[in-house]
């Protein structure tokens, strides 16, 4: 496979560099086309690339690190949603725009209630494996997903019990039933009604996999995935490369162009721009912001700006001293140069941050004001507190860079710096991602840097998983270890709410409680650069970083 891969990079350069043969000839046939005397003008441009023209190749996209899982129902990370979005579908989805669409449900109404949903599915679509999808497949996944007691249940399933109030069985279960009301129509009943619901249909998580295939595998589905996306899963190198290749059988008529898709890790943000330069890869995620110039001045590649929709942070690990005390969390909030952090590693492409939901979002409060850059008065809390000479502690910090977090051990590391000005000696520590997100959730740190990018278009998203208090329970997504009552208690009500306006009053009391409490440093809302090679045309970033590849094609 690996001398495949490489006589088609060869083959790939040697097209570069036969390219002013082939824009002469072409402009050659250009003239003779226009002498011909043919009076009809090209107004239709990408219509004149053909089919033909579009299919074949293989696309290698860099990224700083490794999926955890390809078992959509069991990962919360971005690198693994890269791929199982690719590979599964979900019910509904989000465009680029941010709008809900149809993707295996086509249509979908409610009752005058609110809490029964009938939904119709798409007709002729296949699994991977040749299986056939219907409702009852649908039905198959749900029970694994929210039945404890069900054999396929294996795993976390974090994602569930944030959105479904527990799982089957608990008190606070949101689904009454879900049944197959037909070959190719849903029905799932609600206990209560629930605003965002259809939203939550469109999460990567939910990606309806092959029951024949959960049944095969079992707990071994996270490296043998198959759903009914554009592409298949072939093979996985770990910490090295993923491979998909196109699903031939796809429902969209004439997609996937693209025969492969090889996402290849490489750590170093500068290395990964390097190869891109030489023809290795032909897109690459994350990149330094001082690079930026690089990609802007080069004929052969070109920047991409993904729309913003993520936070950044600094979590407090809230269960220990000295972070159980609000004025410790607030002096080290006043002691850390925001401004100046994003000013230096955000090249223009971010904004000091002050709420947990980012400004692109419904209901975000612009009333709140961050907290300020304080030297004096963060050390007077700090004595306020017991901490006159300060304290020791650790901060951990990702290897690898994120969306929201470019250069993340230049940032701890000025982070470090400040928090000495107080007194506070702080030891930076590192690890791989996946260890990383182990450790965080298990609440082996001081404090970590963290981040979320949105996977639906609603405050819930941001606000439930990460700082409800019933994601405190470990593994925890809500990593500051946020026990709050009142807190909780605004955003379940907000969930619950239908009407809008009420809902952001809810969310703007929410957010107005967490300036308080200051669990977060809150850091940077950030529009992360992409670069990409000039032959790779159809690929649009998405500003929820699941960047479907169905309409990518390469024409070197």
């Amino acid at each position: 496979m690996l001398i495949l891969f490489i006589l088609g990079r060869r083959k790939i350069l040697e097209k570069k560099r036969h390219g002013l043969f082939y824009l002469l000839l072409s402009l050659v046939l250009f003239l003779a086309a226009c002498s011909g005397g043919n009076e009809a003008s090209n107004t239709e441009g990408e219509d004149n690339v053909t089919q033909e023209t579009k299919e074949g190749g293989t696309l290698v996209y860099g990224r700083g690190a490794d999926s955890v899982s390809l078992d959509p129902i069991n990962v919360t990370d971005g690198e693994s949603i890269r791929i199982t979005h690719n590979v599964f579908e979900t019910l509904l989805e989000y465009d680029h725009n941010l709008e809900l669409q149809p993707k295996l449900a086509t249509e979908w109404e409610s009752s005058e209630d609110g809490l029964t949903w009938t939904f119709q599915l798409r007709e002729g679509v296949k699994f991977h494996d040749g299986t056939d999808f219907n409702a009852e497949a649908v039905v198959f996944n749900w029970e694994r997903w929210m039945d404890p007691e069900n054999p396929y249940h294996v795993g976390e399933f974090p994602y569930y019990p944030f959105l479904y109030g527990g799982f089957k069985g608990d008190e606070n279960h949101l689904i009454e039933s879900v049944t197959a009301t037909g070959e190719h129509e849903l029905e799932i009943v609600l206990k209560r009604k629930t605003a965002p619901f259809l939203s939550y249909l469109a999460i990567s998580m939910f990606g309806i996999a092959s029951p024949a295939a959960i049944e095969e595998y079992g707990t071994a589905l996270n490296e043998n995935p198959v759903g009914t996306g554009p592409f298949m899963f072939e093979e996985w190198s770990r910490n090295n490369s993923i491979m998909l290749t196109k699903n031939p059988d796809y429902w969209m008529e004439g997609k996937p162009y693209l025969d492969q898709v090889i996402y290849r890790v490489i750590p170093d943000n500068s290395a990964r721009l390097t190869a891109l330069q030489a023809g290795e890869i032909d897109i690459i995620d994350g990149m330094n912001t001082s690079d930026l110039p690089i990609v802007e001045e080069s004929e052969q590649l070109e920047l991409i700006k993904r729309p913003s929709f993520n936070i950044s942070y600094l979590a407090f690990n809230m269960e220990k001293e000295p972070f159980d005390d609000v004025r410790v969390r607030k002096a080290i909030n006043m002691a850390i140069n925001k401004e100046e952090i994003v000013g230096a590693f955000y090249n223009g492409l971010a904004d000091v941050a002050t709420n947990p939901i980012p400004p692109s979002l419904w209901g975000f409060d612009e009333s709140i004001e961050g907290y300020e850059y304080d030297v004096e008065a963060a050390k007077e809390l700090l004595t306020e507190a017991g901490y006159e000479d300060g304290f020791k502690t650790t901060i951990y910090a990702m290897s690898n860079p994120r969306p929201y977090l470019p250069e993340p051990m230049k940032i701890a590391e000025a982070v470090q710096a400040d928090l000495a000005e107080v007194g506070i000696e702080a030891e930076i520590i590192t690890m791989e991602w996946a260890t990383y997100l182990d450790d965080t959730s298990n609440g082996a740190h001081d404090m970590a840097f963290y981040g979320w990018t949105g996977v639906m278009a609603d405050p819930d998203n941001f606000l439930y998983p990460n700082l409800s208090q019933t994601n405190i329970t470990k593994p925890a997504q809500n990593i500051a270890f946020y026990d709050s009552d009142e807190f909780t208690a605004l955003i379940t009500e907000a969930r619950e709410t239908i009407d809008q306006e009420k809902r952001i009053e809810l969310y703007q009391q929410a957010q107005q409680l967490f300036h308080e409490d200051a669990p977060w440093v809150m850091l940077a809302y950030t529009t992360p650069p992409l670069a990409q090679a000039d032959y790779v045309e159809g690929y649009e970033a998405h500003p929820m970083s699941n960047d479907l590849l169905t309409d990518v094609y390469l024409t070197n």
